[in-house]
């Protein structure tokens, strides 16, 4: 309902305003009345009302001056209506140099009344569909500033922004926020788990209200991860009597109860301030890899979960040097049992979580020196990214023992591979698998299968021939097929992006824009006027 203040000094005016038509059939709701432009003005500037209907004569002050005064110190924005005699009708003209919307001559019939309000209301629908549009797009480009912040990778542009636009950027915690995955759970498809994760933000926006910045959609921006980034600032407990344990904990509960679903949080360790909170988001990662080590929780806070000492850094340097071995054997049964035989350790030693990520590090380190001691061109780089994604995946189950033991034996099946160096023919093949079926649901783990080939080795076979991965030569060649469409077709773009094998317009947009620097629209624009 739009509120509406009634002001005129005629009491049987306000009377026959408000009795002439259905205020609210007609979606409006009269919030008060004034019987002159001083008690309107004292009302105005204790509550918001979107219209005010004011006589042009009043005692003590005129409904022009009423309109001057709350433009001039900007008490008021809501749309203004000016009722006048015949006498009036130039004086009352005047007003409309101080947005004045619309001026009515008494006495003032019901269809005259209802076309005023429906003008009223198109211009509400309006400029609340464009500011919606700003709204949104001031969000993106401030996300994007706040995204470099969290990755590390900004200068002062970027912060000055970011704390230009953001109210509270003091005790600084980052929080990943992801549905839970639990152990018996079917793994669901890319397109489940991307909507999920836009209800999820969603949500988080619609608990934060006005703080909504601090949100942050696909902050990893990693196929496997389907996160939302929430900065949080010690200020938005604060402001509701909480710490941050309690607020972080209603937060998450308002998440659960409107998604239906669990949902997790990972908490970084505080920071001073905004542009120190790529700590804090490293620190969140390394949760993200320790989840399979430690006890399920709703929350994981780092301070609880990664407890450093001197005496708790240890490494289980028999027990991976005897893993190493079994892997460069490519033996999965001898791989499995000292995967058991590592993990056991760690158990009966009591580690924590530095301590686990010191010796996940020393392994992971040491199986590319064996991938560099194969093939002295292989990317260091790419491999710590793949083994990284293949040992800790899919939410909860990350750095999990059953998880680990499988991506030993895929990495093991990686170097066997190596040695027997079948790239090119393998590589054929998977070219004219893309090429015939691009629009279909292609994955790097699908192909590998399918042409019994490791997918980690299938991934640098891409890197090496292209420079890119599998994943960006294979939208890459989606976007040229788009573009096709868009020059030889009059198709529409979501048609389009539904037949190169996009099922989110946004996303496909988005892609397009990286590939061809600009949208689909524009491409097409351009490529019609250039023939």
């Amino acid at each position: 309902m739009l509120k509406v203040l009634l002001v005129d000094d005629e009491p049987f005016i306000l009377q026959g305003i408000k009795v002439i038509i259905d205020w609210e059939k007609e979606g409006f709701e009269i919030a008060a009345t004034a019987e002159n432009g001083l008690e309107a003005l004292e009302y105005l500037k204790k509550e918001k009302v979107d219209l005010i209907i004011a006589d042009i004569r009043m005692p003590g002050m005129t409904g022009l001056e009423l309109l001057e005064q709350i433009r001039r110190e900007e008490i008021s924005d809501a749309y203004f209506v000016i009722l006048s005699g015949y006498a009036e009708f130039d004086y009352a003209r005047r007003a409309m140099q101080n947005k004045c919307t619309e001026y009515l001559l008494k006495p003032v019939d019901r269809e005259t009344l209802l076309k005023l309000l429906h003008k009223v209301r198109a211009l509400s629908d309006r400029e609340r569909q464009e500011s919606k549009a700003h709204e949104e797009m001031e969000h993106a480009y401030f996300s994007r500033h706040l995204i470099s912040l969290i990755h590390g990778k900004y200068d002062d542009v970027n912060l000055n922004y970011v704390k230009k636009h953001m109210k509270d950027t003091q005790g600084i915690r980052y929080v990943e926020i992801q549905k839970e995955q639990p152990n018996n759970l079917e793994e669901q498809s890319d397109k489940d788990l991307r909507n999920f994760q836009r209800e999820l933000y969603d949500c988080c926006r619609e608990f934060l209200k006005e703080d909504a910045k601090h949100c942050v959609f696909d902050v990893s921006a990693d196929e496997k991860i389907y996160d939302i980034g929430f900065v949080y600032s010690e200020n938005l407990a604060e402001r509701l009597g909480m710490d941050d344990k309690t607020y972080l904990s209603a937060f998450r509960q308002y998440l659960v109860n409107n998604t239906k679903q669990p949902v997790i949080m990972l908490v970084g360790k505080k920071v001073p301030d905004i542009s120190n909170v790529a700590r804090s988001y490293g620190n969140a990662c390394m949760l993200r890899s320790f989840q399979g080590f430690r006890a399920r929780k709703e929350i994981y806070y780092y301070e609880d979960e990664v407890q450093v000492t001197a005496a708790g850094m240890v490494l289980c340097k028999q027990g991976l040097d005897q893993l190493l071995t079994t892997i460069e054997q490519n033996n999965h049964m001898e791989i499995r049992k000292a995967v058991e035989q590592f993990y056991e350790e760690m158990s009966q030693m009591g580690m924590n979580a530095e301590s686990m990520n010191l010796n996940i590090n020393y392994l992971l380190f040491q199986l590319i020196h064996l991938a560099s001691e194969q093939d002295n061109d292989v990317n260091q780089e790419e491999i710590l990214r793949l083994i990284s994604e293949s040992s800790f995946e899919n939410g909860i189950l990350r750095g999990s023992k059953v998880h680990m033991a499988r991506f030993a034996c895929e990495y093991g099946d990686y170097l066997s591979q190596l040695r027997k160096n079948v790239s090119r023919g393998v590589l054929g093949m998977v070219e004219k698998e893309i090429k015939e079926n691009y629009a279909a649901n292609l994955t790097l783990k699908g192909l590998s299968e399918k042409y019994y080939v490791n997918s980690a080795y299938l991934g640098q076979l891409f890197r090496k021939k292209y420079g890119l991965s599998f994943k960006d030569y294979l939208n890459n060649f989606r976007m040229e097929q788009a573009a096709g469409l868009l020059i030889r077709t009059d198709k529409k773009i979501v048609q389009i992006a539904e037949e190169v094998g996009y099922h989110d317009l946004d996303y496909f947009v988005n892609r397009f824009i990286q590939v061809k620097g600009c949208t689909p629209a524009r491409f097409r624009k351009q490529m019609q006027q250039g023939s």
